[in-house]
């Protein structure tokens, strides 16, 4: 089966999926918890996280998280990861949005 894999040029997708199926194996159950690998672009991992503080806990321990991925699923082709933070409302636009500086404080 294996030698289809790779005769078909399969290996790398199936190595990718393989990562994100067992991403709490490679990150660690606490870390897992709080974030999720949601997609291999281009050789860069996107990697959800639940809050901002935890995106830049991970960025701290990119390098440590590429070698276990290189160690692991090195059919992969991880060459970078992308941590992104929780998607925040935007004041830029809709119904109550105004022109210029954006919410400040009104006291005063």
């Amino acid at each position: 089966m294996s030698a289809l894999t790779v005769q078909l040029g399969w290996d790398s997708n199936l190595s990718q999926a393989e990562l994100m199926a067992n991403w709490i194996a490679l990150a660690g159950e606490e870390t897992a918890k709080h974030s999720s690998p949601i997609a291999v672009e281009n050789g860069t991992l996107s990697v959800q996280c639940e809050s901002t503080a935890w995106a830049t806990q991970l960025r701290l321990m990119r390098l440590e998280i590429l070698k276990q991925i290189a160690l692991r699923y090195p059919e992969a082709g991880i060459e970078g990861i992308r941590f992104v933070g929780p998607n925040v409302p935007s004041f830029k636009r809709g119904p109550r949005s105004v022109q210029g500086r954006g919410v400040r404080d009104t006291y005063g």
